[in-house]
């Protein structure tokens, strides 16, 4: 077996085993978060269970990041993954004998955003370690297929599951995929990195990774901008779920195609950038995404609460969704790219941190706005304040490079 094929061989056992992981875990969630849609139909509760999802990745990505840079980061993915399915199998056992209030449920996608801190950057990380980087727009639109198909698929199972089966039943689905997922990576030999900057301080290491974007203005100035359109983009994604049982009246079919068509959106990118689609200027490709998203953003505002609407809401969803991906894949190859291999998973859980940070405020803020005024509202006044912040955002990007 030549040099090429052994990566290769490598890359795509891992990308099958976090495929099959993505794929129980978008399943789960889906049903999670439809059952407190259809029990609370609250936009209150939704952003909640947002705020609760997202803060420990706002508080552990630090921890996280220097973890991967210090110790093995197989072991950590690893770990990260195995984590949340015992905490899935326990959730699954308590079920058979009680009904779980709302908390319980909150509690456990808390649960799942602490596992989810560790893991991104651990396997994020992982991906240059094992792939040539002439190669990486590629794999990590491969990457994004295989995340995109578990979105389109996930929710698909996970409503046919919830129809038919206890929430004890549908959670099993995460037990099996942290399962696969752990020993597709276990049986894989990732390179040992080799550290070229000594230990330090804990503080001094977080230093590191925000250093490397003040030192790329570039990369500083999409972040910043990604920072804010996810203060708009965390309540959206909470309120999807209500886009569709509440704002349109519909039932949970309608709300697992509406996935689909986010997740269509996502995997047709994804199969542009893993095939054929190759891009010179990917920050400049990365904003243009943002911008893309903030218009899509405003005309899902205004769409009327009838199944015309639905529809017309369903096609606007496969546009979030490709904006999305061509949004990352980009930004995710600029990063693997140009960062040194020893402070990658700095950078990534610093990115992580401030997306962590900033989507727990929007869903704060968000909540008691869109309980007052609508879901659809919230939607037409993110796109317009996030128009606007990428404006402000470009011109001070476009200032830095004269």
């Amino acid at each position: 077996m030549n040099k090429s094929d052994n990566w290769k061989r490598k890359f795509y056992i891992v990308a099958a085993g976090q495929a099959i992981s993505m794929l129980g875990s978008s399943g789960v969630q889906f049903a999670l978060i439809w059952w407190l849609a259809e029990k609370t139909a609250s936009p209150l509760i939704m952003g909640l269970s947002g705020f609760v999802a997202f803060l420990p990745m706002a508080i552990l990505s630090p921890f996280a990041g220097v973890a991967a840079d210090r110790y093995n980061r197989k072991f950590i993915s690893i770990m990260s993954d195995m984590t949340m399915g015992i905490i899935a199998m326990v959730f699954a056992v308590l079920l058979l004998f009680m009904e779980l209030p709302v908390w319980a449920v909150i509690f456990m996608l808390g649960a799942r955003g602490a596992g989810t801190a560790f893991q991104q950057p651990a396997i994020q990380s992982i991906i240059p370690q094992l792939v040539p980087k002439e190669y990486l727009v590629k794999t990590n639109g491969f990457m994004q297929l295989l995340n995109s198909g578990s979105f389109l698929i996930g929710p698909v199972i996970g409503a046919a599951l919830y129809a038919a089966f206890p929430m004890s039943v549908v959670l099993l689905s995460d037990v099996i995929g942290a399962a696969l997922a752990s020993i597709a990576l276990a049986v894989v030999k990732i390179p040992k990195l080799e550290r070229k900057i000594e230990e330090q301080h804990f503080i001094e290491e977080l230093k590191v990774g925000f250093h490397v974007f003040l030192e790329d203005k570039k990369l500083f100035y999409i972040v910043m901008a990604q920072a804010l359109c996810m203060f708009f983009i965390g309540p959206m994604a909470a309120f999807y779920p209500l886009m569709t049982s509440d704002y349109f009246n519909l039932s949970a079919w309608y709300g697992s195609a509406v996935e689909f068509a986010y997740a269509f959106g996502m995997i047709i990118i994804s199969l542009m950038f893993a095939t054929a689609l190759k891009i010179k200027h990917k920050i400049r490709t990365s904003f243009t995404a943002l911008i893309i998203l903030a218009f899509v953003s405003i005309l899902c505002g205004i769409i009327p609460p009838t199944i015309t609407g639905w529809c017309l809401f369903a096609v606007l969803c496969v546009l979030l969704g490709a904006m999305e991906n061509v949004h990352m894949i980009p930004l995710t190859a600029y990063i693997q790219e140009t960062v040194v291999p020893e402070k990658m998973g700095r950078v990534f859980s610093a990115m992580t941190l401030v997306s962590s940070v900033t989507m727990p405020l929007g869903l704060l803020i968000g909540s008691p706005i869109a309980e007052k005024t609508g879901i659809a509202i919230w939607f037409l006044i993110s796109g317009i304040c996030m128009l606007v912040l990428i404006g402000i955002v470009l011109v001070l990007y476009i200032k830095s490079t004269k």
